[in-house]
């Protein structure tokens, strides 16, 4: 495709990317949790039960944040036992972080509504449909991650 082919598709895709993260951040705060823990703070939680133990600064390399974000919402996790700080294996010095049998309980818990809600939106499609969607996320998600690092490389500079 020209690019000029591609842009009208991705000026679409873009829009449909801002509306759809403007109701999730709309939803996340808003949402309530029997646990008290802000929402957000789950992906730190998640990651590290996909991913295995590691260590803080890995773990805000993964989260695409920084890592006085992800040291507040681990502190979070650690109070109510659902991630641990461990011996590193590989520096005794260091401590890797690691999620507890609790924290997959909990994790368990908040995956399974998160697809059920999931589940309620896609349930009027047909499967070939859902399967498809699922194979363009994961392509679009690789691609958008693997082109991440220079999205910003040619962005203009705020006006002064």
């Amino acid at each position: 495709m020209t690019p000029e082919e591609v842009e009208p598709l991705a000026d679409r895709i873009g829009n449909h990317m801002v509306r759809l993260q403007r109701m999730r951040d709309r939803t996340m705060a808003h949402a309530k949790t029997t646990d008290g823990i802000d929402p957000a703070v789950y992906a730190c939680l998640f990651r590290l039960i996909q991913d295995g133990p590691m260590r803080s600064s890995a773990l805000a390399d993964a989260m695409y944040s920084d890592p006085s974000t992800v040291s507040r919402q681990v502190t979070q996790l650690v109070e109510r036992g659902l991630v641990e700080r461990q011996p590193d294996p590989t520096d005794g010095r260091a401590s890797v972080l690691a999620a507890t049998d609790s924290g997959r309980a909990v994790a368990a818990r908040v995956r399974a509504r998160r697809n059920e809600k999931l589940g309620q939106v896609l349930a009027d499609w047909p499967i070939d449909d859902l399967v498809e969607f699922a194979r363009l996320m994961d392509r679009f998600v690789d691609d958008y991650e693997r082109m991440r690092p220079i999205f910003g490389a040619d962005q203009p500079s705020a006006p002064r």
